[in-house]
């Protein structure tokens, strides 16, 4: 055999998420869009906004993010960037949000944002940082300062690298060659999964009255076929998932055992291997 990858569900190459921060009240029309398209909104909360109100309401949180199966995640508890202050404060800072928003809303929280800026793997500050939150269970951190079309999926959970901004100048550029992209038509040896990652803070639109902008983005990657529109915990849960697939020296038997169905492709040929099961291939 030559080559696997995965897929999403049903069998999908592509996958869309966005990923929003603050907790503004602007974040309703946001996800009003978002719902109008069928696109999957995270949006990243600062604990002490949560708990004094000064931002989204927890009713509306609760009606207009979790109930509409949208995902909240930690953006620190003052919003403070973790590699200006001592790693005492990083974790307490941290800790302090996940317990806020958990306590509030009654959820776990393993995702989050970097809070004020972002950081990344080369970084010298990043290796300890991304210790402690290993150790406090975050199972992803969204970074920024990295534009790029290459719609790769992660190599690193703590230094998640979005496609891009909202206000990037090359952003509908990005979403046409995404959406143009056929991956079952790519090399044999380049047909990996392919992720379009959109960041930014809703206030940006009410700031710049443009909103036509987000709509306009939304309509462009709506309705694709080859296209699974999640949450970032969704894409993360699920590949991890499909990490966790269990294969037979020889690969020819496959074994899940996660609570997943799981989509890959293996020398062209599309598998699903359901929750607890061995399949041949």
């Amino acid at each position: 055999m030559l080559y696997s990858f995965m897929r999403f569900p049903g069998g999908k190459t592509k996958a869309v998420t966005l990923s929003y921060d603050d907790g503004s009240v602007y974040d309703l029309q946001l996800l009003e869009t978002a719902e109008k398209y069928g696109l999957k909104c995270t949006l990243n909360l600062v604990g002490n906004t949560v708990m004094q109100g000064s931002g989204l309401k927890k009713d509306e949180i609760q009606k207009y993010v979790l109930d509409c199966g949208h995902e909240i995640a930690n953006h620190g508890f003052y919003h403070r960037a973790l590699d200006s202050i001592r790693p005492v404060e990083g974790i307490r800072d941290t800790l302090d949000s996940r317990l806020t928003l958990e306590n509030t809303f009654g959820i776990i929280v393993r995702g989050m944002a970097f809070p004020d800026r972002g950081l990344k793997s080369t970084d010298p500050q990043y290796a300890g940082i991304r210790e402690y939150l290993r150790a406090l269970d975050i199972a992803y951190v969204r970074t920024v300062g990295g534009d790029n079309d290459t719609f790769a999926m992660p190599e690193d959970w703590y230094s998640w690298m979005p496609t891009a901004h909202h206000t990037n100048p090359k952003i509908t550029e990005f979403i046409e060659k995404f959406t143009a992209l056929s991956v079952e038509k790519l090399y044999r040896a380049s047909r990996a999964p392919r992720l379009f990652f959109l960041w930014g803070h809703s206030a940006e639109f009410a700031r710049d009255k443009n909103w036509d902008r987000l709509e306009e983005f939304c309509k462009r990657l709506a309705g694709r076929e080859d296209t699974w529109y999640a949450t970032n915990m969704e894409i993360y849960e699920y590949t991890e998932a499909y990490r966790s697939l269990v294969h037979s020296a020889d690969g020819h038997m496959v074994h899940n055992p996660t609570r997943m169905d799981i989509w890959f492709e293996t020398d062209g040929e599309m598998y699903t291997v359901r929750s607890g099961e061995t399949i041949q291939i």
